[in-house]
């Protein structure tokens, strides 16, 4: 658990000291602190610290920590990650699209994708939207079960 902390405690440091912007950033420099691991790994970790993407003053977007939250999400409870970064979830046909709150489209879409429903075909994700394929012969009641199982609360953002 030594290097893991270790690892964990770079990401808090470089993400505090640095502008981030992607994961390959990331993983440049975590690599110049001596520190090799693979994006699946960073991703894990990143989730585990409940970073978010938010816009930068530039256009760009960049890694912050939940404590440098900007005024606007002071509200907002990354305890209750990932359902909390979930606005709706809307089903047309076999497809369902999931708006999320900015940033959070990724890890939300990580999260779908590392529980692997048998619901689910897989999910697409954008800054703030994720379009997720289900099985042509399986009920968006299914579907919402499935998710439900590790986003509590699901249902009570569908809309329509």
């Amino acid at each position: 658990m030594k290097v893991k902390t270790q690892r964990l405690n770079a990401i808090i440091r470089l993400i505090e000291n640095h502008r981030v912007g992607s994961q390959d950033e990331l993983l440049a420099l975590l690599e110049k602190e001596g520190i090799s691991t693979t994006q699946a790994t960073l991703s894990r970790d990143l989730k585990a610290l409940k970073v978010a993407k938010q816009p930068d003053y530039d256009g760009g977007y960049v890694y912050v920590l939940p404590e440098n939250q900007s005024p606007d999400e002071a509200d907002f409870d990354y305890g209750d990650f990932p359902v909390s970064g979930i606005i709706s979830i809307e089903f047309s046909g076999n497809l369902a699209v999931i708006k999320t709150r900015p940033g959070f489209a990724n890890g939300i879409a990580s999260v779908i994708d590392s529980q692997a429903p048998y619901e689910i075909l897989g999910t697409i994700a954008g800054d703030d939207t994720i379009l997720l394929v289900t099985r042509e012969s399986v009920s968006r009641t299914k579907v919402l079960a499935g998710l439900s199982q590790f986003l509590p609360g699901i249902r009570d953002k569908i809309l329509g």
